[in-house]
């Protein structure tokens, strides 16, 4: 894809964090990057203008719940994704394949693929890589997802080896279904917490030459140091000049450590989540809004962060909105959470910049005052 390429502009002296422009047919963003999820063609209680002023560059929409909800078709017939949402930026789909996960319970998975039910009415539905692709190409992200099988923490040897082996079959009959020039497809690499796992697919992936790669099975209740493993042994084993994104996650600490060990792209669906439940990040810590300290304070949310939650309301107003459940503080607390994230990430690619990576997340972290990041 000519018009898809990851520019790396400069490496952090300090970690080897990467800084650069990712080129992509709807324009061009910096990395490193948070990408807000946006499930249903929408994040959450804010609109396509308001995500431009926080800074967003690209907005994560999923595969599964928008095949079954409006369909595919809907919005292929409404000119793809970007003309549906009114999102003029780039846009990334997942594959379905974190369905496999998250829907165990109801999902039977087979060489040919996955059999799920419908989380709505009971319906059988049936995914394979070539039904993912396919649907992709009618969504019409600019980067989309090879289908793989997200096993759960912990798994054996033995199965985590069958999956891995299998989800590498998938992603070869996904490239050779992928036929639309103007999408990157990107490979994801499993293995669970074997390093042996992770450099088979990473390298066998590598192999195949997707334009992108992700690093799946993660953040899925393993431990800090488990996930920040199996990054490296992913990263390692990875083309320097494609870029690397790692699947669901956007606390603090898991942001800045994956940056540190030199990934670009980065979602979660954790600010928005966050904030329906008013829970917020600060600069100084996390706030949990509906704290009765909160009901006489008259103070911005945070003072150092420039969101229009931060320039324009007081904590005392959030907590009543909070406490009446009201959307608008849904969605002020929404513009802080994401805003926040945005921030971290810009605050980042100047301290890679300025070679001071590893002084700007120990900094970032000892002021959030929170080792867990969230």
């Amino acid at each position: 894809m000519k018009d898809f390429y990851l520019e790396i502009l400069h490496i952090d002296k300090q970690t080897g964090a990467r800084y650069g422009i990712l080129h992509t047919p709807h324009g061009d963003v910096e990395v490193p990057m948070f990408m807000p999820v946006g499930t249903l063609a929408t994040v959450k209680t804010l609109s396509p203008e308001e995500l431009h002023q926080m800074g967003a560059g690209v907005i994560l929409a999923n595969t599964y719940h928008l095949s079954i909800r409006p369909g595919a078709e809907i919005v292929q017939k409404a000119g793809g994704l970007h003309k549906f949402m009114n999102w003029d930026c780039p846009i990334l789909t997942d594959s379905g394949g974190f369905q496999v996960f998250s829907l165990a319970e109801n999902r039977k998975i087979s060489e040919e693929g996955v059999t799920f039910k419908n989380h709505l009415n009971g319906d059988k539905l049936f995914f394979s890589p070539e039904v993912s692709i396919d649907i992709q190409e009618k969504l019409g992200a600019d980067i989309i997802m090879s289908f793989d099988e997200c096993i759960p923490w912990p798994s054996s040897y033995e199965y985590t080896k069958k999956s891995t082996e299998r989800t590498l079959r998938w992603a070869k009959r996904g490239l050779d279904a992928h036929k639309r020039e103007d999408q990157a497809l990107f490979g994801i690499v499993q293995g669970g917490d074997y390093e042996d796992l992770r450099k088979m697919c990473a390298e066998e992936l590598a192999k195949m030459d997707f334009p992108g790669y992700s690093i799946g099975g993660t953040s899925i209740g393993e431990p800090k140091d488990k996930c920040f493993e199996m990054i490296e042994y992913a990263i390692k084993y990875l083309p320097n000049e494609k870029p690397r994104y790692l699947m669901g996650v956007g606390s603090i600490d898991y942001l800045l450590g994956g940056i540190a060990r030199g990934v670009d792209m980065f979602d979660c669906v954790l600010p928005t989540r966050l904030a329906r439940h008013g829970a917020l990040m600060t600069s100084y810590g996390r706030v949990n809004i509906k704290n009765e300290k909160y009901k006489e304070d008259f103070t911005p949310l945070d003072p150092n962060c420039d969101c229009y939650c931060c320039k324009n309301y007081t904590k005392a107003y959030l907590r009543h909105l909070h406490v009446c459940e009201e959307t608008f503080g849904k969605r002020l607390m929404s513009i802080h959470n994401i805003r926040f994230l945005i921030k971290l990430m810009e605050g980042a690619r100047q301290a890679i910049k300025e070679d001071r990576f590893g002084d700007y997340m120990k900094a970032t972290l000892a002021a959030f005052g929170d080792e867990r990041g969230f």
